[in-house]
């Protein structure tokens, strides 16, 4: 099989960067609208008592629930990458992969309780997965390794995601509000397909390399594959059923396999023959930033777990008289990441060769991180409602500005760094930190409930303080292993 081409590097039709920079822009948006719609009610719908159309599920373990759907879903990117790079290449699982979250959305809006719960986030989560480190894998193919405009894509493509993003919590929020969580749902299973159709009208354009199948599964290992992925469904079943695997435990559950992936990954990649001295030692210089990483997620996606109660139970969302739903909360981040995504991508293409280091861009992004949290502080342990709307307005806005020293730049870094013959796993890979903090994320809730706010805010931004100081530190020998991977 020949190598497949790559896009002309002259490409530069949209706002000067690849033409399919647009189509795969349109999915992720659409995409993410349905994700985060889906999400801004998911929790209280949780929670909720069931005459305010809800579960009544216990607080606590409706977040740890929301946890650990947040970290499934990142943590099924392996499997998504997976079949990419040894089946099916990066395009194929990123169109197949839309399909499956429009169905698990139709699942939450037509299957009433839990069932309808287990299935629908199942198949968003299975989806999610699949199509989230496919969809960075195929963003990195529209550039060459030295083409500086790679990290300006990304931001550009990051943007798309947050358009998503705001929309979908508002719409789904008032959607529920006023007709209640199944109308909510379905407005994101529409929001799917309207994605999904115009991801298929531009699939053509994407350059040859983006179907290439890197490391090729041999046909005669198919049924030994087949074997394995069905026994382990089947244990997951039997454990479920013997009640091992339970709703309050299920966060643990996923945070240990995700440690567990997370090692053998590591492993599975160091000790593989193809890879070169100098990829390996880029894998090693992977290792702080994932460590960084998932210190970073486990407070920025709280926002799907404290940060909804706080904003339920503290946050004073009266406007004129009209109160705020709840899920409109999840849109002030997006409004921020739309706002300065252009002026990132502005300052790091002007920059060019001149901008900070991929160290350092993490370590400033898990240290305003934890600032972020301890501006909770002042309004930590108050009365109902009594947290000003502008107050979560200026923390949500820290929020955003750690997230885009981290988050785009851990995409692209992890296509920069990856082995040739582990482009798609290694974007995974980066998203299992992503997993295993979402993950933590739910478990921190949990304590959150039990303990002072002031304790929980202080502590927990501290120790982000903490390691960002740290990975800035060692900043400079981490470059060296990086070979020329700024």
């Amino acid at each position: 099989m020949s190598r497949a081409t790559e896009a002309p590097p002259d490409d530069r039709s949209f706002f000067g960067q690849p033409r399919s920079l647009a189509n795969l822009f349109g999915v992720e948006m659409w995409e993410r609208f349905s994700f985060y719609g889906m999400q801004g009610i998911l929790l209280l719908y949780l929670y909720y008592s069931a005459g305010d159309g809800g579960l009544g599920i216990d607080q606590g373990t409706a977040a740890g629930i929301v946890g650990a759907y947040g970290g499934g879903v990142y943590l099924s990117t392996i499997l998504g990458a997976w079949v990419a790079d040894r089946l099916l290449g990066s395009e194929r699982v990123l169109f197949f992969s839309a399909i499956v979250i429009m169905l698990g959305h139709i699942a939450l809006a037509l299957i009433p309780g839990v069932i309808g719960v287990a299935v629908g986030l199942i198949l968003v989560a299975v989806g999610s997965g699949g199509l989230k480190a496919n969809a960075t894998s195929v963003v990195g193919t529209l550039y060459s390794p030295e083409d500086t405009r790679r990290d300006a894509g990304f931001s550009l493509f990051y943007l798309g995601i947050n358009l998503g993003a705001l929309f979908g919590p508002i719409l789904t929020g008032l959607l529920q509000a006023t007709w209640g969580f199944h109308f909510g749902f379905g407005l994101a299973a529409v929001g799917m397909a309207v994605g999904l159709v115009q991801y298929s009208l531009g699939r053509k354009r994407l350059p040859d390399i983006a179907r290439h199948i890197p490391h090729p599964l041999p046909r005669t290992r198919w049924l030994l594959v087949g074997a394995i992925a069905a026994a382990a469904i089947v244990v997951i079943v039997l454990l479920v059923t013997m009640g091992i695997i339970t709703a309050s435990n299920l966060v643990i559950v996923v945070i240990w396999v995700t440690v567990a992936a997370t090692i053998a990954y590591f492993v599975v990649i160091l000790a593989n023959r193809e890879v070169s001295g100098v990829e390996r030692k880029r894998v090693y210089a992977f290792i702080p930033l994932f460590i960084a990483s998932t210190a970073f997620w486990s407070l920025y996606q709280q926002q799907f777990t404290v940060v909804t109660i706080y904003a339920d139970e503290r946050l004073n969302r009266d406007l004129f008289g009209w109160v705020m739903p709840v899920p409109w909360v999840q849109s002030i981040n997006p409004i921020f990441i739309i706002l300065l995504s252009g002026v990132f991508a502005a300052v790091w293409t002007k920059w060019g060769p001149t901008q900070p280091s991929t160290p350092i861009k993490f370590a400033a992004g898990t240290i305003i991180m934890g600032a972020a949290f301890l501006l909770f502080l002042p309004f930590a342990g108050g009365a109902a409602n009594s947290t000003p709307l502008l107050a979560m307005i200026g923390i949500l806005f820290v929020f955003t500005v750690a997230e885009l020293l981290l988050s785009p730049v851990g995409l692209s870094v992890a296509t920069k760094l990856a082995p040739e013959v582990f482009k798609t796993q290694m974007v995974a890979l980066f998203f299992l930190s992503i997993a295993l903090g979402t993950a933590i994320s739910g478990r921190l809730a949990e304590w959150y409930t039990s303990v002072s706010e002031t304790t929980y805010f202080s502590v927990l931004g501290g120790i982000a303080i903490v390691l960002g100081i740290l990975l800035a530190l060692i900043a400079r020998p981490m470059l060296k292993l990086m070979g020329g991977v700024k």
